[in-house]
């Protein structure tokens, strides 16, 4: 019998000589020199888990082959393709060929050890490899690959991952990936190379990835990102050609580790080119017997004013939009810029022509594990059968979005069975929509305060919203549950319901406290795509308690309890560019209720109001407000102190909490009124800080006035009553910080006009947070 020997054997043997220690080794994947003698019977051996007759089937060779090298090497590369087998011998006996194996071992468990920044779970998610499944180095070398990846995405760098094995009996093992995460590599400095016209400091708040700062220690913008690096150079193209730079180009982005690999140095060279203004501007429409000269109103790019080309791209879908409404449902509105390089100018023809007819074949939609495919489907724009249309695709990628359950959306076009057919692909990956936060925090009006909440933004994947929310301060407790089915029976109209329960420390305002509970049912449905009706019905017990003994009679007479049964309506227009930090558009509302559908209270009311956002330089935003309302008891009912309107505080700065309006001026309390009105202007304005950093100034001046008192009781002098219209008004200064641990206002306002009897306040403070 020939001596095995293989190149593994080989090169341990040096090494064994040199360093004078005596060892073995193992050889893998061996045959010995073949014959070419054919082959009569396959002998296998060393099989423990695995039948032989599986091995012959991985085998990739038969009896009656010939025993040659090429045969051998194929059979070597079949077993080990396999994954099964930890090593492979092939021996020729005469004409048999033995098949020694030696089975890989079975993973009995998975561990990780050093992890404190991402848990197990994530871990495990992450990897391919589970317990009873055949250990493969091949495989935990593509583990430990997919780990790396997932700590490099966290922003670590640094990290160090060694997988262990541990030996047990039966040809078992432990696998452990022993971590050592390391520091988070942060980005230590983002620097610009060619910029001429534009600073440093003002490209980098342009850019998405940040430089490392002490009050970034929420964020993870300042954690290198290679990808974020690529959407970087976009957002810088995006600026540059938005400001006139035609020619712009990044030619280079390179990201330079640290030798203590901690530290990213990102370096950004840049062409910024000639800056070009706008020349002629007109359209060519190749559309028969249309008059293009009705899109000129959709032209914003003016002649003389810089290039911008998100203007022209704004202009695009405005004309498509505009076509679309006119049955033009198959046309193409292409901008063609063309640069005078001499004159610095550019001019731009937008070419409308026919396209093919295309339709819609199908929608398909993939990567929704949890939430049901007409959830998704509900918010795209366009169905089977329908003609394409590029500005519905956007505006539906759009609406899914602000669904909020998915962490990536991506809505394409695919080619369809026929060239005048197309497929909407439309690509999900799902993110948590379940929400546990407990808050804490400070309020002028209603003292220290926490909360907690419990939230399902989609509950079973359906898209409805449950939530519970308990908060209690110094001066308030409420507890609500909340259920909201947004398309109820498939359809854009939401219904939900409500329960609440609260209690108010009034003492300081008006020397009572206040206990409400109950529910109200309410629906909802789009008028069009800016306006929105919604209805709802309330029954609540309201109940006044704790009356001081030195209260007016005013509120002594209607201490105990009443039950109100109410229908309201409230209509709504809402053009704003975000609900959240709006910077342009108008809010509107329209609230109408009646009470008397039983219970004790008799009342009609209303409000009516507007809110404008208008940008009057970059960053510097106006916003001008103004409500009204009205309130009336009917039959023999006089309205209850809970139900009139109170003004001060966040609805009147300078003021506190209902601190002008009806008073008793021999105990100071605040009556309510039945009348309102006031108007705010206040403008935001940078505070010269980094804007990542969401510091904001305000200046504003608020007017206002409530007033009228539908009953006085026996017992209560009218002159120690007072009820005047008259105008209050305040002015001040604020400032803003979205902090990372919950919004931060504070507001200092000065009363200009005002009454001997209101309450003012110069200072108030909000703070709240979620964590």
């Amino acid at each position: 019998m020939k001596q095995r020997v293989s190149l593994v054997a080989v090169l341990a043997a040096t090494l064994l000589l040199i360093c004078g220690i005596f060892g073995s080794a193992r050889a893998e994947g061996y045959y010995d020199p073949p014959s070419g003698a054919q082959i009569n019977n396959i002998n296998v051996i060393g099989t423990q888990r695995i039948e032989p007759s599986t091995v012959l089937t991985y085998l990739d060779v038969k009896v009656g082959d010939k025993m040659t090298e090429e045969t051998f090497n194929r059979a070597l590369k079949s077993l080990f393709g396999t994954g099964l087998f930890a090593d492979v011998t092939l021996r020729q006996k005469g004409n048999t060929l033995e098949v020694e194996v030696q089975e890989n071992p079975v993973i009995n468990q998975i561990a990780f050890e050093g992890n404190d920044k991402i848990k197990d779970d994530d871990l495990n998610a992450e990897i391919q490899l589970r317990p009873r499944q055949v250990f493969s180095r091949n495989k935990v070398q593509s583990d430990v690959n997919r780990l790396y990846a997932l700590y490099r995405r966290q922003g670590r760098f640094s990290v160090n991952i060694d997988p262990k094995v541990i030996k047990l009996d039966q040809n078992r093992v432990n696998l452990v990936f022993e971590i050592d995460e390391g520091p988070v590599t942060k980005v230590e400095a983002i620097r610009f190379i060619g910029n001429n016209h534009y600073s440093d400091s003002k490209l980098r708040t342009v850019v998405s990835t940040k430089e490392a700062h002490w009050y970034r220690f929420l964020s993870t913008d300042d954690r290198y990102d290679p990808d974020r690096l690529s959407y970087d150079q976009e957002l810088l193209r995006r600026f540059y050609l938005s400001q006139g730079y035609a020619d712009f180009e990044v030619t280079s982005a390179v990201a330079e580790l640290s030798k203590d690999r901690q530290r990213f140095f990102i370096t950004i060279t840049l062409n910024e080119g000639d800056r070009y203004r706008v020349g002629k501007v007109a359209i060519q429409s190749s559309l028969e017997h249309f008059d293009a000269n009705v899109l000129n109103q959709y032209i914003t790019i003016k002649t003389g004013k810089w290039y911008d080309a998100s203007e022209v791209q704004r202009t695009v879908d405005k004309m498509t939009s505009a076509l679309g409404d006119m049955q033009y449902a198959f046309v193409n509105v292409k901008p063609d810029v063309q640069r005078d390089r001499e004159h610095k100018t550019v001019v731009i023809s937008f070419q409308i022509s026919q396209a093919p007819r295309v339709f819609v074949e199908r929608i398909d939609i993939h990567g929704n594990v949890r939430t049901l495919d007409k959830v998704i489907r509900r918010q795209i724009q366009l169905v089977e059968g329908d003609p394409f249309n590029k500005t519905k695709l956007s505006k539906s990628e759009q609406k899914i979005k602000d669904l909020g359950y998915f962490e990536t959306v991506k809505v394409t076009p695919q080619p369809g069975s026929a060239p005048d057919k197309t497929v909407v692909d439309v690509g999900v990956t799902e993110q948590s929509t379940g929400e546990l936060s407990v808050g804490a925090g400070f309020s002028t009006s209603d003292g220290p305060l926490a909360d907690t909440s419990i939230r399902e933004r989609n509950l079973l994947g359906k898209g409805q919203d449950l939530g519970l929310k308990a908060t209690v301060a110094g001066k308030r407790t409420e507890f609500d549950l909340s259920f909201t089915e947004p398309y109820f029976m498939d359809r854009d109209f939401s219904t939900g319901f409500d329960l609440f329960h609260s209690t108010q420390n009034l003492i300081r305002e008006s020397s009572y406290d206040q206990k409400r509970t109950g529910g109200d049912i309410r629906i909802g449905y789009p008028l069009s795509e800016k306006w929105r009706q919604s209805l709802r019905y309330t029954l609540a017990q309201n109940d006044i308690t704790d009356v001081e003994s030195t209260a007016s009679l005013f509120v002594r007479d209607q201490e105990g309890a009443n039950v109100t049964s109410s229908l309201s309506q409230e209509i709504t227009y809402d053009s704003r560019d975000s609900t959240l930090f709006p910077t342009n558009g108008l809010y509107s509302w329209l609230d109408a209720a009646v009470a008397g559908l039983g219970g004790n209270s008799r009342y009609v009311s209303g409000k009516v109001g507007s809110s404008w956002y208008y940008p009057v330089a970059d960053k510097w935003i106006l916003n001008i407000l103004g409500e009204g309302g009205a309130i009336s008891g009917y039959g023999d009912h006089d309205l209850r102190i809970n139900e009139r309107y109170f003004l001060g505080g966040s609805t009147l700065r300078g003021f506190r909490q209902a601190g002008v309006g009806p008073r008793d001026i021999q105990t100071s309390d605040s009556l309510g009124g039945d009348y309102f009105y006031r108007a705010t202007a206040e403008m935001s304005f940078p505070l010269g800080l980094p804007e990542e950093m969401g510091i904001q100034g305000h200046a504003f001046t608020d007017i206002g006035s409530l007033w009228g008192l539908d009953h006085i009781p026996t017992g209560v002098s009218s002159a120690n009553v007072k009820d005047e219209d008259s105008i209050r008004g305040s002015g001040g200064l604020g400032v803003s910080w979205r902090s990372p641990l919950g919004p931060i206002r504070v507001d200092l306002a000065k009363p200009y006009l005002s009454r001997s009897y209101d309450k003012e306040e110069i200072f108030r403070f909000d703070f709240g947070t979620h964590f």
